[in-house]
């Protein structure tokens, strides 16, 4: 495959796993209205798992499953308990487009974590992109309703933290493990851990969220299939940016479903973070050309 053709397409599986994740998140907001974070978290695992589960055994089989580094993935399972309980709590009181703007900080945190996780060297001028991304957020947590002591902005930070450790994370595991582990084993623990911990607070599934329950499932297998082909088509900075496409999404599905849209404020501070966001990965881009010439 051309290298143009090929970052056409790592583009639209990019712009469409973002639109699944987004899909697969008014999924999770409609749910967390009726059942605790943690069971909510328990049926996004589940829900996936099976479909996911197929296809890597079917291009991977078992044996790619069973190798791995059992210790890395029960850490990035649990942290990925804590970020999707986190971004659930906020869902139930926040728009999406609020969340994703407080969640848009995790690429800002992923560059600043990588400087004691991996060794990487992290410039001034990225250090003040982050400083600035960081205000952003705070601009989006602006003195209104419960201001910046807001539990659900604070837990959108929760998971924001939890999914750049994560990111971290697969840094590592992925050097001997594979995609299909990385995928599978995520989800499983996800919905093992997270089960566990609503078991207290458990309630029964209604019959008429079985719909929206399938809906979850199908679009979080194929969200999580398309970003996983844009990564190996294209280049993350090229793909990476697209992320940010889920705002506009998200105000769309925010005003149809919900009736609301963000303000100018929130507009302002979703600005500053992404634009700091972008300055990262051109800088990022940068420095790989430097070392790589």
């Amino acid at each position: 495959m051309s290298p143009p053709h090929a970052h056409l397409r790592a583009v639209a599986y990019m712009l469409a796993a973002v639109l699944m994740f987004c899909l697969m998140d008014a999924g999770l907001k409609t749910l967390s209205a009726h059942y605790p974070p943690f069971q909510v978290s328990a049926i996004r695992g589940a829900s996936s798992l099976p479909l996911v589960l197929v296809w890597a055994l079917w291009t991977g089989g078992a044996r790619t499953l069973l190798r791995v580094r059992w210790s890395l993935h029960l850490l990035r399972g649990a942290l990925g308990v804590m970020m999707m309980a986190g971004f659930v709590f906020a869902l139930r009181t926040l728009p999406l487009s609020e969340a994703y703007s407080i969640f848009f900080v995790a690429p800002l945190l992923i560059t600043a974590l990588s400087v004691p996780f991996l060794g990487e060297r992290v410039g001034p001028r990225r250090w003040t992109a982050i400083g600035i991304g960081l205000l952003g957020v705070l601009v989006v947590l602006r003195p209104s309703g419960e201001g910046v002591l807001s539990l659900a902005g604070l837990a959108v930070l929760v998971a924001a933290f939890g999914y750049a450790v994560s990111a971290i994370t697969v840094r590592l595991i992925a050097r001997t493990d594979s995609t299909q582990a990385l995928m599978v084993w995520l989800l499983f623990f996800m919905a093992l851990g997270a089960g566990v911990l609503a078991i207290p607070d458990w309630l029964p599934v209604r019959g008429v969220d079985a719909w929206v329950i399938a809906a979850v499932g199908i679009a979080g297998a194929l969200g999580q299939y398309a970003i996983t082909e844009a990564f190996r088509l294209g280049e993350a900075s090229l793909i990476a940016p697209l992320e940010y496409t889920a705002l506009l999404w998200g105000v769309l599905l925010d005003a149809t479903l919900w009736g609301v849209l963000p303000d100018a404020v929130t507009w302002l501070g979703a600005g500053i973070i992404v634009a700091s966001g972008l300055y990262l990965l051109r800088r990022e881009r940068v420095h790989v050309e430097a070392e790589h010439p």
